[in-house]
């Protein structure tokens, strides 16, 4: 990637004429690749050319006979240096304005430039549906992205590392010093309407937009959460072993019976105790990361959002009847045909695939 210096050296060897043809065609193949410079180079060249001075015109012979005579008339009275120190300073006038017009557009280009690279330096990493992958974050901390997921941050040169959250992920942050502070630098998950901040931590997060709640279940160290923008509600601290399931809003999409972060002690009661005595990889809350998509008592409608994203398909429900029906069990190797024959042999309903989409209708 250019610098901004290396850009407006390029633009300005264009504007004043004195670009080779290398100079060309390496500004040309950035324009191509930034086309948000060329609106700049416009706008720099409409100020170059507004301000340059105007091209003289041809001197034909009457005209310099004219000039001539002028010139003697103005040496007789004592005059003649005056006319060339007058449009002598009016050519340094011209050319002292434009070149601060230039100086404030190159540098109003330089700021939107270092913002530009400033947006493309944050990293995105995709688990699109049907997939999932896994991540080494700059700190050395793991990531992983269950399907229809996305994760966005920059670099952690700064104060805390952020990274913001679409979906799920499992991560495993390791700690780090900060050289500054001598400190841990903390850990900070942007999900949904919550922030969860941790040092050094193994924990899952379920932040999916279409879901009306976000739920995270913490393995080994401490987390606390917060609500975004709540600066009354006190922080929930999880403990190892424990989830918290809160609503994507404080009220739960106008569910004011639903509660959030308002007291700690109302998120105390919401928070639900995880069984561990049993592995780490037995966890309903983390089985996907070991290839295994749970559900416990889901209706349809919301093991149907878990399939379309774990098969990357999209589930169409023809009767109301049909999403009120209640699924347990495990999905892992099984294809799309052989899970809903699955699923058919524990509750009975009808089923037709037409490539990528499934028709469900129920049986009554």
């Amino acid at each position: 990637m250019e610098t901004p210096e290396r850009i407006w050296f390029l633009l300005s060897r264009n504007l004043s004429g004195d670009a080779t043809e290398q100079d060309k065609e390496e500004l040309n193949d950035l324009i191509q690749q930034y086309p948000e410079l060329m609106q700049q180079y416009d706008m720099l060249h409409q100020l170059w050319s507004v301000n340059a001075p105007a091209s003289e015109e041809p001197v034909t012979s009457d005209k310099l006979n004219r000039i001539l005579l002028l010139a003697e008339a103005e040496t007789a009275v004592g005059e003649t240096t005056t006319p060339v120190i007058r449009i002598k300073k009016q050519r340094r006038l011209y050319w002292a304005v434009a070149a601060i017009l230039v100086l404030a557009a190159s540098a109003w280009l330089l700021v939107t430039w270092n913002n530009k690279r400033q947006a493309l330096a944050a990293n995105e990493v995709v688990a699109p549906k049907g997939s999932k992958t896994r991540t080494i974050l700059p700190d050395g901390s793991t990531v992983w992205l269950n399907a229809g997921s996305r994760i966005v941050y920059a670099n952690f040169n700064g104060p805390e590392r952020e990274i913001t959250l679409e979906g799920e992920a499992y991560f495993d942050v390791v700690s780090v010093i900060s050289p500054a502070t001598h400190q841990k630098k903390p850990f900070i998950v942007h999900a949904g309407t919550i922030d969860i901040r941790v040092l050094g931590t193994a924990f899952n997060v379920k932040s999916y937009p279409e879901e009306r709640t976000i739920e995270t279940t913490l393995i080994r160290g401490l987390v606390k959460i917060t609500r975004k923008g709540d600066t009354k509600g006190e922080p929930v601290f999880l403990h190892p072993n424990e989830k918290i399931v809160l609503p994507t809003s404080s009220t739960d999409g106008g569910n004011t019976n639903e509660p959030a972060i308002a007291t700690n002690q109302s998120a105390i009661k919401q928070i639900i105790h995880i069984d561990s005595t049993i592995k780490e990889s037995e966890h309903i809350e983390t089985a996907w990361v070991y290839n295994r998509l749970e559900f416990r008592g889901d209706n349809f409608e919301q093991l149907a959002q878990k399939l379309e994203r774990w098969y990357n398909i999209k589930v169409y429900f023809e009767d109301p009847a049909a999403r009120q029906l209640v699924f347990n069990g495990s999905l892992q190797n099984e294809t799309v045909e052989q899970a809903f024959t699955a699923l058919k042999e524990a509750v009975p309903f009808n089923v037709r695939i037409v490539n990528n989409e499934v028709f469900i209708k129920s049986t009554k």
